[in-house]
């Protein structure tokens, strides 16, 4: 059933490129290096400070899966000089990882999240020591309102990162519109999403993939891919045709395997409770796919609020909307290695990408 799709797909059962084994090293030094100072100058502004600053650094050294880089540095392989090294081009891709944090900061506040990767979330660390020091007022107001200041200081770091990197001012120019156009996205995806939550009996699987490719396709894959080749001055018609619609069907791919995740996932693996979408009601791909080949008696149960999740987890399978998520999985993977087979960019970057494709949307986390 559901779980078999989350196993390790044998595909990827390779070791990783000797490039990503390099860049993930090359990133947790610079964004530690980069923390480090930040901390650093707000400390001694605040010794107050010191502990909220190092509260975004403990979120976003956390680990992860580091992806959004790793799609920009084959983005940006897959058309720059091959004798050009990373060196320039780091500061750049390091600047994902804190936008990224940024949202993921924000998203935990906006679903009550409590974990994030098997941690306390940052609203849930905030409040715990506002608790502890014994200080006035609601801990978890306090929570989430420092909260929404740490997101938004990833923000700001992820910018200053940005403007970091060691390329020609045109080239940044060409890589921040890019830069800018993701978060625009990743903002209208996210309010989608929101609205989605209060409005599910309006929702449809067209409009949650619109959410998808919003929120997910385009601020994990496609825009960094396209980040990297603007950063190596390489965003041509046919690489911009090509990264787009690879980046799109694996980030369509990528968050159906998540809306998986989220109902079928091993808590101790993904970091996260599961079945928290079945008990919200979330109108992800699976659960409206599920609704429409419901009986009336399924449907009637995965409309009950108080129903078990796992009786709920069981119906949606019974139902046929979790083989049908699997095989949209499978067919948006081809069609990205498909976009990639005539594009003009080098094989290493393309071979990696197609094992890409596969991980990052055949994974158990």
């Amino acid at each position: 059933m559901a779980n078999d799709t989350l196993a390790a797909d044998p595909r990827t059962a390779t070791r990783l490129p000797a490039q990503e084994i390099a860049l993930t090293c090359a990133l947790e030094d610079m964004l530690a290096d980069f923390l480090g100072a930040e901390v650093a100058d707000l400390e001694v502004t605040d010794p107050a400070l010191g502990r909220f600053a190092r509260t975004a650094r403990d979120c976003v050294l956390a680990g992860g899966k580091r992806l959004r880089p790793t799609f920009a540095y084959w983005g940006w392989r897959g058309v720059a000089d091959p004798d050009v090294t990373t060196r320039e081009v780091l500061p750049a891709l390091a600047a994902l990882e804190l936008l990224h944090t940024f949202a993921l900061i924000h998203d935990d506040v906006m679903d009550r999240s409590a974990t994030r990767r098997g941690r306390p979330t940052a609203h849930e660390v905030l409040a715990a020591d506002h608790a502890a020091a014994g200080h006035r007022g609601d801990p978890a107001r306090f929570g989430t309102s420092g909260a929404v200041l740490l997101g938004d200081l990833c923000l700001v770091w992820a910018d200053r990162l940005l403007a970091g990197a060691e390329v020609p001012p045109d080239t940044l120019l060409s890589a921040r519109r890019c830069y800018d156009q993701m978060r625009i996205e990743a903002v209208a995806g996210q309010y989608l999403d929101v609205l989605g939550e209060a409005d599910a009996r309006g929702w449809s699987v067209e409009r949650a993939l619109r959410v998808a490719r919003l929120k997910t396709a385009s601020d994990t894959v496609a825009r960094p891919m396209l980040l990297g080749a603007a950063l190596a001055q390489g965003l041509a018609d046919g690489i911009d045709r090509a990264y787009t619609a690879y980046g799109t069907a694996v980030g369509e791919a990528f968050q159906l395997c998540d809306d998986l995740l989220g109902v079928y996932g091993d808590p101790v693996v993904t970091g996260k409770p599961a079945g928290d979408d079945l008990r919200t009601g979330k109108p992800t791909a699976l659960l409206l796919l599920a609704r429409e080949r419901a009986t009336d008696w399924q449907r009637a149960e995965l409309d009950r609020c108080d129903a078990d999740v796992a009786r709920l987890a069981e119906i949606v399978a019974d139902t046929g909307a979790v083989k049908s998520i699997e095989s949209m999985v499978d067919e948006r993977v081809d069609a990205a290695v498909a976009a990639l087979l005539g594009a003009p960019i080098d094989a290493t970057a393309r071979d990696a990408l197609t094992t890409l494709a596969v991980s990052a949307t055949h994974r158990p986390s």
